[in-house]
């Protein structure tokens, strides 16, 4: 009877077992279950790589339409591509033809063997002018003196050099030929020039060397600042500058003017040696 109530007793608790390890599995089920929803949930991130390659796209398009408004911008020929309609239209001698269709624009370069210009397509309708290949090398070369002659906004670059009194005349003259490369290139120079060491040097005898690298850039360069006492008197420093465009043309006629002026003194000269003679 022992031995049977054991066994009973064994099979209960194995059946208790089981029946439990079954509900745990069912539970852990459940609980791991929203995890597989994970792949869904990423649906949101595609969106946004979607939505990051469109504004990538949107931002390459503007700098497309960028660089084509730099090239529209740039005066040459337009050839066959009007993308108006109707365009006001001037001849090659800047009469006024009024406005016209692009088909009969197209016609009329095509019968005198011109080429089309826009001039301003601010306007409404755009304007354009017929001209010659001449014509508008001619007007390009123009644009091309305008931006040169145009003043320069950008700061002004100072370059510095030093040297001491007693330098020697070939490295003077190479530290000269360095300044004139500097003010060829519109830079403005500082040069300070130190006492020699056991040298007595006057103070006049500096100044005549920053008078003399000057003088050996006539219509070039001239005196920012002049020369002038630093370092407690130990150096003198001045600083050069290129002239600017009237200076330069003011220099010019001058320089014509005293050539003139040379000549007809010569020849005034010759006369009166002449009537001395006879």
């Amino acid at each position: 009877m022992a031995a049977l109530f054991l066994k009973r007793l064994t099979l209960q608790t194995v059946k208790f077992e089981n029946s439990c390890v079954r509900c745990f599995g069912k539970h852990i089920v459940q609980k791991t279950a929203p995890a597989q929803s994970f792949p869904i949930a990423s649906a949101p991130r595609l969106s946004f790589l979607i939505h990051a390659e469109a504004f990538s796209t949107v931002e390459d398009t503007q700098n497309e339409g960028k660089k084509k408004k730099k090239s529209q911008t740039a005066f040459g020929n337009v050839g066959r591509k009007i993308s108006q309609r109707i365009i006001h239209l001037f001849d090659e001698k800047g009469n006024d033809m009024g406005n016209m269709h692009r088909a009969d624009v197209i016609r009329l370069m095509d019968e005198r063997d011109l080429r089309l210009v826009q001039r301003n397509a601010s306007t409404e309708p755009a304007e354009y002018q017929l001209m010659t290949g001449m014509q508008i090398l001619q007007e390009r070369q123009r644009l091309r003196e305008m931006k040169k002659a145009s003043p320069k906004t950008g700061p002004t670059v100072t370059k510095e050099l030093t040297f001491s009194s007693n330098i020697g005349q070939h490295d003077l003259d190479t530290k000269t030929k360095q300044i004139q490369q500097w003010i060829k290139k519109e830079r403005q120079v500082r040069i300070t020039i130190k006492k020699g060491k056991h040298v007595d040097v006057s103070q006049n005898k500096m100044e005549e060397m920053f008078h003399q690298i000057l003088q050996t850039m006539p219509g070039m360069a001239t005196f920012l600042s002049r020369p002038q006492a630093v370092q407690g008197g130990k150096a003198l420093m001045c600083v050069l500058r290129p002239l600017s465009k009237n200076e330069e043309k003011a220099y010019g006629e001058t320089q014509k003017t005293q050539k003139r002026d040379t000549l007809n003194q010569d020849q005034g000269n010759d006369k009166e040696s002449n009537v001395l003679h006879q």
